[in-house]
Parts: structure tokens; sequence; C-alpha cells
């Protein structure tokens, strides 16, 4: 049976500055994206197609280390981010794993709002079979809300850092 587990993270940023111009900035896909996540993880693979190595993980006494497709599309005043395809090292073959993504960004009335969901459906790997299902869960679901965080944090630093340089610039 495949363990399962999942997260989701809202935003809402206000924006005292040049608010009227972020469903513009949005539109920039390549920009924003490489605003939200770090660059020297990011690998562009083309217009709003990027490969992006996650940070290794630890989980109990794995290292686990994601690497994700990802693609960008902008429509409506809104940009969406989601995974297309996921590598997992660091658990051996495994070949049941998936990992889903999907989050937005859009303009509102105050600024700027979000939302990102991320889950993950894998098998229990051989070294973590002592482990209660339950236990790994609860730990995956703590691992995902982590990384969502760690998003929402980069949104509100970097990616609002882009945003006012991007402003001035132009």
């Amino acid at each position: 049976m495949p363990l399962a587990f999942s997260a989701s993270q809202q935003l809402t940023l206000p924006i005292e500055d040049c608010s009227d111009r972020i469903a513009d900035y949005l539109s920039h896909e390549d920009r924003v994206v490489g605003a939200l996540l770090d660059p020297q993880q990011l690998e562009p693979l083309g217009p709003g197609h990027f490969r992006y190595t996650v940070t290794r993980v630890q989980v109990f006494q794995l290292q686990i280390q994601p690497i994700v497709e990802l693609r960008a599309c902008h429509q409506d005043d809104r940009l969406e981010l989601e995974a297309l395809d996921c590598q997992l090292e660091g658990l051996g073959l495994v070949d049941d794993f998936q990992l889903r993504l999907h989050s937005w960004l859009q303009p509102c009335p105050i600024g700027l709002e979000g939302e990102a969901s991320l889950s993950v459906s894998v098998s229990q790997p051989p070294l973590l079979k002592l482990i209660p299902a339950k236990v790994l869960e609860a730990t995956g679901r703590s691992v995902l809300a982590g990384i969502l965080l760690g998003i929402r944090n980069r949104v509100g630093q970097q990616l609002m850092a882009d945003y006012q340089a991007w402003c001035q610039d132009s």
C-alpha cells in the first residue's frame, strides 16, 4: 500500500508600491519563477518550462532529492505553476513515486494572493519498513508543509524584492 501525504499553503500579500502593475509583472513567467525558486537549482528548459532540483531533504536515515520538471503559464492575470514530472534521488529504485504540485499567484485588491498544493504518493521504502505508515505519512506532511512554507517566505522576500526592482527598471 503506497504512502500518501499532502500539504497546502495560502498567501495574501499586501503591496503598497506599484500595486497596479502586479498583473503585468506576473506575465513575465521566467522572471517570476526565477524569483520564486533558487536560481542555483533552476534550469530553464524552454519558455515557461524548467527543471528544479529541490534541496536535499532528510527523512529519518534517508536523504532524498526530488528533481521536478515544472511548467509555468500565465492567463487572465494569473500565473500558474505545476509539476509535469518528478524523479526522486535517494530512495533507490522506486517505480510508483508521484508528486503533484499546483500553485497560482494573481493580483487581488490589496496586492497579491496565491495558493500552493503539494502531494506525494510513494511505496514504503525498504529501509523504512519497520516504521509505521502513519508515522511516515505524518513526517511526509511535515516535510511538504516545510517546503511550501519556504516557498511562501521566498514570495514575501525574493519575489517582492524582484518586483520592486522590476518596477524601478520599467
